[in-house]
């Protein structure tokens, strides 16, 4: 099978839908591997005292998978973009000193890794 040559059909991603953590939190994690090389960004993860660098090397691992599904090298491609978005939040309440309640937001986060060759 000869390799694709347009830049679209190039392209690999994979999206995780809800992570338990505040974007916030998240991005601090995916703006460190962004314009990296796969196997570079892999490392940065690996070594990172993050609680999202897991997710976020299993995410990148599972685009590179997805090339490589695709007869694309894998070892070239970069990310070439990550984004963080908000999923939603869960509401609870907690209660409070004289019968009030406090409103408890848990935030989640949506993550969409897209690799590319360099250009």
């Amino acid at each position: 099978m000869s390799p694709p040559t347009s830049l679209k059909l190039r392209r690999a991603s994979a999206t995780l839908k809800t992570h338990n953590q505040t974007p916030r939190k998240v991005r601090l994690v995916t703006e460190l591997v962004k314009g990296k090389k796969v196997p570079a960004a892999l490392a940065a993860l690996k070594f990172l005292p993050k609680r999202a660098a897991e997710p976020v090397a299993k995410l990148i691992r599972s685009a590179a998978a997805s090339a490589k599904e695709r007869g694309e090298n894998a070892d070239e491609l970069t990310v070439r973009s990550i984004t963080v978005e908000s999923a939603g939040m869960l509401k609870k309440y907690m209660p409070r000193a004289f019968g009030r309640a406090a409103l408890i937001r848990r935030r989640k986060s949506r993550i969409k890794v897209l690799l590319a060759p360099k250009v």
